[in-house]
């Protein structure tokens, strides 16, 4: 009787299993065959490479002032000497600030990139989810993602609002 309701058991969760759809993307793939993505990138490559050459250029100059220094440093007096390291110390830690400036998580390349790419991201995850609820597709998983990623998930699965509920607060009151 025992060996019946445990098949019974496993049928139904199979059952249940199986109603659900999965497929994934290869989202890499699909903006290779974008060409305003292709112009993006090509845009935010030109522009990296603009900051990268002023940021060497700021280096450079520091270490010719750097070799300057240790050349004359025996000729210097105290005051000269102080005067002149500072300087060099200055300098680097503009270079340094207009690296972070440029290159930074909330620098110019990050913010160029952000309003050049967020756009025809946007549009291919909103094709993504009209093609999965087309195709009645309940999960869509991205491959080319480092770690896989799920891009698009039936909002008929979300039981964010049970947990809440059953935590004993009221969905969509959210705490500030």
């Amino acid at each position: 009787m025992k060996k019946y309701i445990l098949a019974s058991f496993l049928l139904l969760i199979g059952l249940g299993a199986s109603a659900q759809k999965f497929a994934y993307v290869d989202t890499e793939y699909i903006l290779k065959h974008l060409p305003e993505y292709k112009s993006a990138q090509s845009q935010l490559e030109g522009l990296s490479n603009q900051f990268q050459k002023q940021v060497d250029d700021s280096f450079v100059e520091i270490d010719r002032m750097y070799r300057a220094y240790q050349a004359d440093q025996v000729l210097l007096t105290d005051d000269m000497r102080k005067r002149r390291e500072n300087e060099i110390i200055e300098r680097e830690k503009k270079a340094k600030e207009a690296q972070r400036q440029k290159f930074g998580p909330e620098g110019e390349l990050f913010q160029t990139r952000t309003k050049l790419i967020k756009p025809i991201q946007d549009k291919v995850s909103t094709v993504i989810a009209e093609t999965a609820k087309n195709k009645f597709i309940d999960f869509v998983f991205d491959k080319s993602s480092e770690s896989t990623m799920m891009i698009y998930a039936s909002s008929s699965y979300d039981i964010s609002n049970d947990v809440i509920l059953r935590l004993g607060y009221k969905p969509g009151t959210v705490v500030k």
